[in-house]
């Protein structure tokens, strides 16, 4: 065998391959051209083992040359202690293999696995290709992954259980529940405003948060500083199956949460749901059952319901309020509010914080602005943020307070404890969830530094050794783009959860903002699907994307953009077939043939015959061929259908040879479409 053409076998250069060899036992010449054939093989199949044993002889001459051994150790101990997460991008793990991508892909593919720079591997696939190159590997998990962030909400707990100075604040309040069940109607009565002709379809896409003033009967109030009128933060999740992160975040930052459940459709999935987070953050809550305005409502239904998931309302014996309400019409509106307020004050001792500190707070929404730049909403947990203060997150600095506006686009200047605020002056987007706190000293802090925009695929990778099934597995290639990042991470939370046997989904890049020209150019080069949730495009990029063949799909409801991916998928199904036996015909006498066609005469032994169905030819009780039934004679006139007992003359197409005697066993093949099912 020719020595380059063995290099190509093994992926790796002419040199390469002339430097290993000889180290590893297989003396070839400097010059040599050709190899042994059976030698070749031998290398072929120990390549992997033949590797490692050069990589530890060379190891082995580097420590000899060094002169300060014990130096040297110390610090290859050091080089070889990493962290590998549960799965990672390719190029990510080449960062933490202080190793060029291109490098860490080469090796890859000497063990059989086939994976571009952004694609992900599992931790055993990283954990073997780290170990062979001399790492000592752990496992990261997620919770690891996530520390900072854990370590600055435990922070901004112990600054709200320890804080002196602390007075009563509004009660944040978050609305749940399952979709279309009017949630936002119902916010859109405590405001008298109309949220909901803002979101597409009706249905909420995004986390808002409104601050309201509500009326209390009495003219003392409870708080000091409001005679009349009581200050309340709501927070209005989505409550689509897609937006179960969005939900739980609400759930965090919130004191009360509001369970909406429509009267005529009753306990439903995300309800479920929006329960078992309530009772997991240790919120009270009440369950507003809507839509009580409709003709025939069994109230006793739902509150049946709730009894048997183990929440038992008041009217049963239990503790769970339940308040009958119509959003449409405004029905016991203040009856809800009385209860919300009522059970803001038995956990008052809670619900408190320090204005007069500097102010710490949770990011519940994040975008960028065409008009703005980065921008976040932040609910203001404790504290009074101020503008010009700096924005500190992870002792990162992400920038300064430049503009500050309210949930109606009022500027403000200040936000006390329980104000949601959109800031303004953010140099790079924060995270969703990340805990904002506002420092005294922020000289010594470094800048956060822009992370490049990281495509995302959900696959993970596997060898070449793999399954005919694993290797026939079809994929919807997309490039997703989105407004915020809210949104973002809800429709790839759901896509990651399609989990098919045949067909998958492949992000090869995302991002917020319009659709652009990279993007376009990339879908060309990929065959790929630009998606866009509440996104434009340029008119010069529609006729650029047609020229291109590039299809760019835009949605504004997010159901609609996940129902369409699983139409893709299941045009990429392979369709079953179903069979179904009609009877049996035996050739009597052949009339006339020509080529693959052939007239013939019989009868029907059993069941029917029918024009246009297939048949299998069989001799002796033994299948010999097959074909198709192209129509059928009887009596000199063409029939639709001839049945058992019958004689007939049969027009058959056939390219198998068919004598006297033979026996066709006919039937029909019905082509069914899969379902996704998911």
């Amino acid at each position: 065998m020719n020595l380059a053409e063995l290099a190509r076998k093994l992926r790796v250069s002419l040199a390469e391959l002339r430097e290993v060899l000889p180290k590893v036992g297989f003396d070839i010449g400097v010059r040599a051209i050709k190899i042994d054939p059976r030698m070749a093989q031998r290398i072929i199949q120990e390549w992997q083992s033949l590797k490692r044993q050069y990589d530890k002889i060379k190891e082995a001459e580097l420590k000899k040359d060094l002169p300060e051994e014990g130096v040297v150790a110390e610090t290859a101990v050091k080089r070889k202690q990493v962290q590998i997460p549960d799965f990672v991008i390719v190029r990510d793990l080449a960062l933490l293999l202080e190793m060029p991508v291109t490098e860490l892909i080469r090796e890859l593919m000497r063990d059989g696995i086939l994976a571009s720079l952004n694609e992900k591997i599992d931790f055993t696939t990283a954990s073997i290709i780290a170990q062979d190159l001399g790492f000592e590997v752990a496992a990261k998990k997620e919770a690891e992954e996530k520390a900072e962030i854990v370590t600055a909400q435990e922070n901004l707990k112990k600054v709200l259980e320890g804080e002196e100075n602390v007075t009563i604040r509004p009660p944040v309040v978050v609305v749940m529940g399952h979709v279309d069940h009017g949630k936002t109607k119902l916010l859109d009565a405590i405001r008298q405003t109309n949220v909901v002709a803002t979101e597409a379809g009706g249905i909420t896409q995004h986390i808002g948060a409104y601050q309201v003033e509500v009326p209390i009967k009495e003219p003392k109030s409870r708080l000091v500083g409001t005679e009349f009128n009581r200050c309340v933060t709501f927070i209005d999740t989505p409550g689509h199956e897609a937006f179960t992160v969005m939900r739980s975040r609400g759930a965090r930052v919130a004191d009360v949460a509001v369970l909406v459940v429509a009267a005529d459709d009753g306990v439903q999935p995300q309800t479920i749901e929006a329960l078992k987070i309530a009772s997991a953050a240790k919120l009270p809550f009440v369950v507003a059952i809507n839509k009580v305005d409709k003709p025939d409502i069994n109230l006793d239904r739902i509150k049946n319901s709730l009894s048997e998931l183990g929440y038992i309302p008041e009217d049963y014996g239990g503790r769970i309020p339940c308040v009958p309400v119509s959003a449409k019409t405004g029905q016991n509106i203040e009856g809800l509010l009385d209860v919300i307020l009522l059970l803001a004050d038995l956990d008052k001792d809670k619900i408190r914080a320090n204005p007069l500190r500097k102010a710490m707070g949770t990011i519940i929404e994040s975008h960028i602005d065409k008009g703005e730049g980065p921008v976040a909403t932040v609910l203001i947990q404790t504290g009074t943020l101020r503008r010009g203060d700096p924005l500190v997150i992870n002792n990162q600095l992400y920038g300064k307070v430049r503009a500050m506006k309210d949930w109606r686009g009022v500027d403000v200047r200040e936000a006390p404890p329980s104000m949601p605020i959109k800031i303004l002056g953010f140099k790079v987007l924060p995270e969703v969830g990340e805990i904002l706190e506002v420092q005294e000293e922020v000289k010594s802090l470094k800048f956060k530094k822009v992370k490049p925009s990281r495509p995302a695929v959900f696959m993970s990778v596997a060898p070449q050794a793999q399954t005919d099934k694993q290797a026939a597995k079809k994929y919807v290639t997309l490039i997703l783009k989105t407004d915020v990042l809210g949104s973002l991470e809800a429709i790839i939370g759901a896509l990651e959860k399609i989990n098919h046997p045949e067909v998958g989904v492949k992000i090869v890049a995302r991002g917020l903002g319009n659709v652009n020209d990279s993007d376009v150019l990339s879908a060309e080069a990929n065959g790929s699907v630009v998606y866009g949730f509440n996104v434009i495009v340029p008119p010069v990029l529609v006729e650029a994307a047609r020229k291109k063949n590039v299809k760019i799909k835009l949605f504004d409801i997010i159901y609609d953009l996940l129902g369409d991916i699983k139409v893709e998928l299941e045009k990429l199904l392979s369709p079953e077939y179903y069979i179904t036996n009609l009877g049996k015909f035996k050739v009597m006498s052949i009339f006339w043939s020509k080529k693959s066609e052939l007239i013939v005469g019989g009868v029907v032994t059993d069941g029917h015959l029918a024009p246009n169905s297939l048949f299998k030819l069989s001799r002796n009780s033994q299948e010999v061929g097959a074909g198709k039934i192209e129509s059928l004679q009887s009596g000199k006139q063409s029939v639709k259908e001839v049945r058992a007992g019958s004689e007939c003359g049969v027009k058959i197409k056939t390219k198998d040879p068919i004598q006297e005697g033979d026996i066709l066993e006919v039937y029909i093949e019905e082509e069914k479409k899969k379902l996704l099912g998911l």
